[in-house]
């Protein structure tokens, strides 16, 4: 870029040197309306709208016809297309340098966003599933517990029963002994029974 801005203002000098210097009058009044034009459009790029630059000439407007006629003719044209092509390239400049600071002011975001899902929303998400682990845990452990206890109260009212059931046996036993029939009952004796009836 600075090449070619060097090259046109090079060019520049040599007209006003060959025309005598009095050439940017004659410009400013025979200039009516702009030769050259520019054209904007949007492109995406990862999901970015970027503004492009496109410069084009209309060759209607061609108002330097006879500029530069007495003298310099030859370093008026030359001059002309030099800086036709520096407008070329600052707009593509232009065009690049737009594009640069969209983006960079994109990524700026993106990173800010990538710092914040680093350094809170993953750090939070992992506390929160600390903590629904442990209260799990502690869930699990109380389950444990309330069922041993269970297990234990129903091993318990077991051995009581067992226990009621042994004195039991042992009264009847004894109630037997103090009856004075040691033998065991003849379910086949003609002892009379009671009648049934349904």
């Amino acid at each position: 870029m600075g090449r070619v801005m060097q090259i046109a203002a090079f060019s520049l000098a040599e007209v006003t040197y060959a025309t005598g210097g009095q050439i940017g009058y004659q410009v400013q009044e025979s200039v009516k309306a702009a030769r050259f034009r520019i054209r904007s459009k949007q492109e995406n790029v990862s999901g970015v709208q970027l503004p492009a630059f496109e410069s084009y000439i209309t060759e209607e407007n061609n108002d330097f016809g006879l500029t530069g006629l007495g003298r310099g003719g030859q370093q008026v044209q030359k001059c002309r297309d030099v800086y036709g092509k520096a407008v070329e390239t600052l707009v593509e400049l232009a065009s690049l340098q737009t594009a640069f600071v969209i983006l960079d002011d994109v990524i700026k975001i993106v990173n800010r966003r990538v710092a914040a899902i680093e350094h809170v929303i993953i750090p939070r998400t992992e506390n929160t599933i600390k903590y629904i682990n442990s209260e799990l845990d502690e869930l699990d452990r109380e389950e444990f517990y309330r069922l041993k206890k269970v297990k234990n109260n129903k091993k318990k009212a077991l051995d009581e029963a067992e226990a009621e059931r042994a004195k039991l046996k042992e009264q009847e036993s004894e109630q037997l002994t103090i009856s004075g029939s040691d033998e065991p009952a003849d379910i086949l004796a003609d002892e009379e029974e009671k009648d049934v009836i349904f």
